[in-house]
């Protein structure tokens, strides 16, 4: 025979069939499945498997059998791709590691919580709580109470209260102060926020009647004074959080409106959004209105997030004066707006933490990434790139970008950050593609979710916790073990 029938004979030879596939009980005793067993159940594991087999067979008794190489045929494979159908089929919901350089990322939850709130969550969780109940005297309480008393320290108000967010914050304040009457609002401070909602709608379920004055660009005192009649009851101003609009521009004070609210007997609301406490808390973020400069320049009311600049869970804060606070309180839609327990554990741990800046920096996750110093960031980029070269043998290299606060938080500031970037050709046991490795690492435990730039994935590490490095490089290292093993 010639070399060219040689070849064909030893291609032939090398052709894959249904019975070349590895048996169930094969597959399952490795170590990554009998880890995952231990988490999910030998039943769980064995189904995966053997669906996967399945999908296997059917691949090569279809029209699909010339694309199987025998490395899809492996044990190893085989136990990757069962792994990925056990991570679908898990909690939907789960730990995702933030490599994107967005800090406050709605999709991935915004603002992770504190050791301590964590702590508080655990604790008023595992058993019976307080919630409701004065240990004091022996009765039913109010479940804000706590909240409340370190908020007035906190932010010098008069009284507080707490619900689910800060969109349902200003519903239920407008139903109480306005409802039946007029709110006066600058037009440009209408704004959408995510999800497609704008605030005209949101503001009509309160029943109030919002009453626009200027324009897009410029509203003066005067504006907001020619539309003041019987009508009306309270002065609004809302921060346009995820938007800015420069040059030709012009807004009245806080001061100014406050002033002009009060002398014509009329309260003012002033929704600060995204809930900067007061300058420097939290670190390095200029710009945005804070919390105090609204209790302190009279304000009777101010709204603002948990979730967003704070660095807590999810909610809405509201903090004025006691008598605009106990209207609010009183409403009947407080009942279906209100924060649960585990919300108000870990809120009243992140207020604890923010009364000390210092303390704060330290602990809550949120201002730790906005106080981390850059050569620290250097220095890990570096090292985690040299390590996915000698390591895993990945093309990678350390860079300077910029990071976002995200989340609706100071959009045109950018965050000096370092990243990791991997540029193909990647190494013969990774995803071939970049949006095939992107998907490799998001589908995984834990997820982890990277940039997708050009041709290249980044892993910024702005939003990254330091322990976390380790992890990124181990998922890595998963695909040349799972390869050679």
């Amino acid at each position: 025979m010639d070399v060219k029938e040689n070849q064909e004979n030893d291609q032939s030879s090398k052709t894959i069939s249904p019975r070349d596939l590895p048996a169930v009980g094969a597959t399952i005793g490795r170590p990554e499945l009998a880890e995952r067993a231990r988490l999910v159940g030998e039943k769980a594991v064995v189904a995966a498997v053997r669906t996967v087999i399945a999908e296997v067979r059917a691949r090569l008794l279809g029209d699909e059998a010339k694309q199987v190489d025998r490395a899809a045929i492996a044990p190893a494979a085989i136990a990757r791709r069962a792994l990925e159908l056990l991570d679908r089929s898990g909690p939907g919901l789960r730990r995702v590691i933030n490599a994107t350089g967005i800090l406050l990322h709605t999709g991935l939850g915004r603002a992770p919580l504190s050791r301590e709130a964590i702590e508080a969550i655990v604790d008023v969780s595992s058993g019976y709580s307080n919630l409701e109940f004065d240990l004091d005297s022996g009765r039913r309480g109010v479940r804000t109470t706590h909240i409340e008393k370190t908020l007035v320290e906190l932010l010098g108000c008069e009284a507080a209260a707490v619900v689910n967010n800060n969109a349902a914050a200003t519903v239920v304040a407008l139903k109480a102060l306005a409802h039946g009457k007029e709110a006066i609002v600058s037009r440009g401070q209408l704004v959408e926020i995510g999800g497609s909602f704008r605030l005209p709608e949101i503001f009509e379920v309160s029943g109030a009647k919002l009453k626009e004055v200027g324009t897009t660009n410029k509203t003066r005192i005067g504006d907001y004074d020619r539309a003041i009649g019987p009508e009306t009851a309270l002065i609004l101003r809302v921060h346009t959080s995820n938007y800015r609009i420069v040059g030709f521009v012009e807004q009245p004070g806080i001061g100014e409106l406050v002033e002009l609210a009060h002398a014509r007997g009329l309260l003012f609301v002033d929704d600060v959004g995204s809930g900067a406490i007061a300058s420097g808390s939290p670190p390095r973020v200029a710009g945005e209105p804070t919390v105090s400069e609204a209790i302190a320049a009279g304000a009777d009311l101010v709204l603002f997030s948990g979730d967003k600049l704070l660095g807590g869970p999810q909610c809405g804060i509201l903090a004025g004066r006691r008598d605009v606070v106990d209207r609010i309180r009183t409403d009947p839609l407080m009942r279906a707006i209100r924060s649960d327990k585990t919300t108000l554990a870990a809120l009243e741990a992140t207020l604890r933490a923010a009364l000390d800046p210092e303390f704060a920096c330290k602990h809550i996750p949120l201002w730790m990434f906005l106080n981390a110093p850059f050569d620290s960031l250097s220095i890990r980029a570096e090292r985690l790139a040299e390590s996915l070269r000698a390591e895993a043998g990945f093309h990678a290299l350390a860079i300077s970008t910029e990071a976002y606060l995200g989340g609706g938080s100071v959009p045109q500031e950018a965050i000096p950050s370092r990243a990791v970037r991997v540029d193909p050709p990647f190494p013969a046991a990774a995803p071939r593609s970049v949006e095939s490795l992107a998907r490799a690492f998001r589908v995984g435990r834990p997820a982890i979710v990277p940039r997708v730039e050009q041709n290249s994935i980044v892993f910024d590490l702005a939003a990254v916790f330091p322990h976390e490095d380790q992890e990124i490089l181990a998922r890595f290292l998963d695909f040349i073990k799972t390869s050679s093993s």
